[in-house]
């Protein structure tokens, strides 16, 4: 049977999600759990890979499994031999045509910042440091320019392998709680380290080192050495995954405002 499971997990000290020779990863980590759970080896495949340090509250990814097991002893058994940074959160029997990857509609993250003079202890490599105060108004100004389909060559990495630099950005919000600066993007895919790149242009706008104009500017460059710095994983998480009917998984609030 083909079964569909929704994963959390802190990616501090993995080196991202897919599975590469002699690196610690959390497929890797899910793989082995699942095998053993089914006694059989198996394969999963996530709807969109992280990098290295970025988290994910709400990942999502399938399987095939040969051996008859009840969806409750799947997500225990495979989280008694997951590590304690990654946590099978649901699973769900699915049929042959669900593709977690190809399946998606909509993808979702969100980018937390510490806004504050000093550094974080509790939140170290939870989320990203920034001592200057954000003018998180300028940056929601200049995030409103990303919204719609666009090409988004400017803010992808230069070794991305999409083949095409389209993408359609349906929401992206910037709100703060306490000293904590929130961006919730939402699309229907990303590019590599897109949001990351969003993210380090906003944080210079938030500055006030450039005006909201710039992310316009910067989009219609499409030319990635225009951009900004690329912001660090720390403060990244994979936040949830929308499928269409009859597809209906557990899900978390599409904004974060947590910790």
């Amino acid at each position: 049977m083909r079964i569909a499971l929704g994963i959390e997990y802190a990616g501090t000290h993995f080196s991202g999600w897919q599975t590469q020779p002699q690196t610690y990863t959390v497929q890797g980590c899910v793989e082995a759990a699942l095998s053993k759970v089914a006694n059989h080896p198996v394969k999963v495949i996530c709807a969109g890979r992280t990098d290295a340090g970025v988290h994910a509250l709400g990942q999502v990814v399938h399987a095939d499994i040969t051996a008859q097991r009840t969806m409750r002893s799947l997500r225990l058994g495979s989280n008694a031999n997951l590590p304690q940074d990654v946590s099978v959160l649901w699973a769900q029997e699915v049929d042959d045509n669900f593709h977690a990857r190809f399946s998606a509609q909509v993808r979702h993250y969100c980018y937390i910042i510490l806004n504050r003079p000093t550094r974080p202890a509790i939140f170290a490599k939870r989320v990203t440091w920034e001592y200057k105060f954000l003018h998180i108004d300028n940056m929601q100004e200049g995030g409103n320019y990303l919204l719609g389909t666009h090409d988004f060559s400017s803010y992808r990495a230069v070794a991305c392998q999409a083949n095409t630099p389209i993408r359609t950005i349906l929401s992206l919000t910037v709100s703060h709680i306490d000293d904590r600066v929130m961006i919730n993007i939402s699309a229907n895919a990303f590019l590599h380290h897109m949001v990351r790149n969003i993210v380090g242009v906003l944080i210079a706008i938030g500055r006030g080192e450039k005006s909201p104009e710039w992310a316009y500017t910067v989009l219609k460059a499409r030319d990635r050495r225009k951009g900004g710095v690329t912001a660090p994983a720390d403060g990244l998480y994979f936040h949830a995954v929308d499928y269409p009917a009859p597809y209906i998984f557990p899900q978390l609030k599409k904004n974060v405002t947590f910790l």
